[in-house]
């Protein structure tokens, strides 16, 4: 359904002009360049659950809005059912912030049915059943639309940006972070409820998570990021249960767990490195417990590991 062909992202920060003038006359002032998304090649098939996984700043929020066509890739291509992605009623998306995302000015009822009503999917005198009914798909009270985001707890406004996506009838959701600023308890009510609506609706999701938890519960398929570049992917049992990557073992080595009590938290050494100057060779290798010299030099390709199973490390091609 959807397919990203070695696509990748750069955005350039251009000088202002105090800073021309100031390289004009010797100042070293140079442009910036963040390295969002460094050649990912993904694809997600009718009915998937896909979970990215990753640490903060590694492109997940980029990537999923080269996905819905929110942001232009700087290289490669993003197709959706065969043809360029644009942006429209079948791939949505649900951001991570709903008090954010949602217009403070707005009622819930103009929230939900603005673009129901500018596509043409219901007519104006059918539009306050219509969002009646669309509140009522995500466990809200229709009766509470007039009020304004404000007026709701954290809960009910992710339900709210859940309503706003599905009022257009989509068939691809990407979900950024969608349950990461809820209460652990209201997660668990969000997350039933996107697997609810997967079942009614046959929606296919890319799901973005920094929590491996999460993604453990709701994804069949996972694809772990770092720095840009995936470095692992294969389905969500086997890549939980045997993780190749480097990467992928020192994330998944501290996921909570009850038979760990009592053992003491030892983090990824060192910090993500910045995406304006990302390190040569393999991106992991200056935290990476396993780096050889080659690691430094050269990037390795993701390869098959197992059918259905990829990897980029260069401890795979050891014999």
């Amino acid at each position: 359904m959807l397919a990203l062909r070695d696509v990748s992202k750069r955005f350039v920060r251009r000088l202002d002009a105090v800073e021309k003038v100031a390289r004009a006359i010797g100042a070293d002032v140079q442009e910036h360049t963040v390295h969002a998304v460094d050649r990912v090649s993904l694809e997600v098939a009718q009915g998937e659950v896909v979970g990215l996984v990753g640490e903060s700043g590694c492109g997940k929020s980029t990537l999923g809005r080269l996905a819905c066509g929110l942001h232009e890739p700087t290289e490669g291509a993003v197709h959706f059912k065969g043809k360029p992605v644009k942006v429209g009623p079948s791939i949505q998306m649900i951001f991570q912030d709903p008090f954010a995302s949602l217009n403070p000015r707005m009622r819930v009822e103009e929230i939900v049915g603005e673009a129901p009503r500018v596509h043409g999917f219901v007519a104006r005198k059918e539009l306050s059943d219509y969002v009646s009914g669309i509140l009522r798909s995500v466990g809200l009270d229709p009766s509470l639309a007039r009020r304004y985001p404000h007026q709701f707890s954290g809960g009910q406004r992710a339900r709210i940006g859940i309503a706003r996506a599905l009022a257009v009838k989509p068939e691809f959701l990407v979900c950024d972070e969608p349950v990461a600023a809820l209460d652990v308890s209201i997660q668990a009510q969000v997350l039933n409820l996107f697997m609810a609506l997967r079942e009614s609706l046959k929606l296919t999701y890319l799901f973005i998570s920094h929590d491996l938890g999460v993604v453990r519960h709701i994804a069949g398929r996972v694809v772990v990021m770092y720095l840009g570049r995936v470095v692992e992917s294969g389905p969500a049992e086997e890549l939980f249960s045997r993780p190749n990557h480097p990467y992928t073992q020192a994330l998944l080595a501290e996921l909570p767990r009850l038979e760990r009590r009592r053992r003491s938290f030892v983090p990824i050494q060192g910090e993500i490195p910045s995406p304006l100057a990302p390190p040569s060779g393999c991106h992991f290798h200056p935290r990476c417990p396993h780096a050889m010299p080659r690691c430094r030099d050269e990037a390795p390709p993701l390869r098959e590991i197992a059918p259905g199973r990829t990897s980029a490390c260069h401890l795979n091609t050891i014999p």
